[in-house]
């Protein structure tokens, strides 16, 4: 008799446990609160631009090797596409400058022996200036840890964690600015290949992982939020959705709690979860990019810190975006086309934008929030939680969200062998 877990949330870590339970050969509910599936992390078509977008620009690398696992099992990584060596072009808005990060194909960060790869002015003692950050606490600010001035920080170490940690770098954890350090630039290379889905993050990340689960058997309820867990010992014992609609949980079943940390809290009282969150702006116009883009291109003196070139369209990324949340949208898309023409190298009246304002983005990668990450096990026997705010390890990002549903699915498999 096969086993049944019922996961909560259709987001990225709800999905990345489903399809691992799945093609452990379990019976799989997923249950989704609201009306698609993906979370922070779907696409859907906008009419202002007439194209299909993204709720957010999500830039993953080669080394992301939980995200790229879950790719593989649903079978899209082909669909993650990039630039064959690890390159990434800048330009200064203030000065003009530009330049590019060459961290070619090593195992090993060997791009900072040589001049012509590195960032320019920049000389081999400003990047051993960052050796402390490499093993920080947690508990630890980026702060205290490096300085957070100079060529080298204005033009790549603000720029990577400031996306990273969706935060001022300096009011940062320094422990998770480390662990992004040690996976990326630390790294070398081969680990920061640029990777973006270019037809989009549900065609590649979220629809064929439904489609997958739901041709081995599994359901996926929309429009059905979880308001109550029925507790019995030291188990859930059943589950209660809107109206009278209500599921028993067996001995032998499981759940996994894969939603925001609002929802958890109410569902589960007492739990710790962070709970300050910052915003992130992307804006999308309907452009041809340049036949000679990147597809990524990153931006310092400027609005803009991210600009993707998509097939008919130029995107932006913002981070911290607190101060930019309640900025009037069509003063708010000019002053970024403006900056878009500059760094693009691009010119033209603004064309048809959209603007996404995600006000919770993620939650605020400092100290004292990170400390409120509850792990994957709670105190009931069969349940389970995951989710990009749990204790990863990392900030909040698509690995992140990948590596907690994997954790969760993986103590899923452990308690039933125990």
């Amino acid at each position: 008799m096969q086993n049944t877990v019922h996961i909560i949330g259709a987001g990225i870590s709800g999905l990345s446990a489903a399809v691992r339970l799945a093609n452990a050969d379990w019976r799989i509910h997923v249950h989704e609160a609201t009306q698609q599936a993906g979370g922070r992390c779907r696409s859907y078509f906008d009419t202002a631009t007439n194209l299909t977008i993204d709720n957010g620009n999500h830039l993953l690398l080669s080394g992301n090797r939980h995200a790229l696992a879950y790719a593989r099992s649903i079978g899209t990584e082909a669909g993650l596409v990039g630039p064959k060596r690890a390159q990434f072009p800048f330009v200064d808005l203030a000065t003009g400058q530009r330049w590019q990060l060459d961290l070619g194909d090593s195992r090993l960060p060997l791009w900072v022996f040589d001049e012509a790869r590195r960032v320019p002015d920049t000389g081999l003692t400003d990047y051993l200036a960052l050796m402390p950050l490499i093993w920080a606490s947690t508990n630890k600010l980026v702060g205290d840890a490096i300085p957070c001035k100079g060529v080298l920080y204005d033009r790549l170490v603000q720029p990577l964690l400031l996306a990273a940690l969706n935060v001022d770098p300096p009011e940062g954890s320094a422990g998770l600015a480390g662990a992004v350090v040690r996976e990326t630039l630390l790294a070398g290379g081969q680990a920061c290949r640029p990777l973006i889905a270019r037809d989009g993050l549900s065609a590649v990340l979220v629809e064929p992982a439904i489609k997958l689960l739901q041709d081995k058997g599994a359901s996926v309820s929309f429009g059905h939020e979880l308001r109550e867990l029925v507790m019995r010992a030291e188990r859930v014992d059943g589950l209660k959705f809107g109206g009278d609609d209500g599921v028993a949980i067996g001995p032998d079943d499981a759940v996994v709690i894969a939603v925001p940390p609002r929802s958890a809290a109410a569902l589960l009282p007492g739990l710790k979860t962070p709970s300050r969150f910052r915003a992130i702006v992307n804006a999308h116009f309907r452009f041809d990019p340049p036949q000679n883009a990147p597809p990524i291109l990153g931006v310092v003196g400027g609005l803009v810190e991210w600009v993707f070139a998509f097939p008919q369209r130029l995107s932006v990324t913002i981070s911290n975006g607190d101060r930019l949340v309640d900025m009037p949208r069509e003063e708010l898309a000019l002053a970024i086309w403006r900056d878009v023409c500059k760094a693009a190298g691009v010119a033209g009246e603004l064309p048809q934008w959209q603007i996404v304002r995600e006000r919770r983005a993620t939650f605020e990668a400092t100290p004292g929030q990170n400390a409120l990450r509850p792990g994957a096990v709670t105190a009931w026997k069969n349940l389970f939680l995951a989710g990009d705010w749990t204790d990863t390890g990392l900030p909040a990002t698509i690995e992140g969200s990948v590596r907690s549903g994997n954790r969760a699915a993986d103590l899923v498999l452990a308690a039933k062998r125990g």
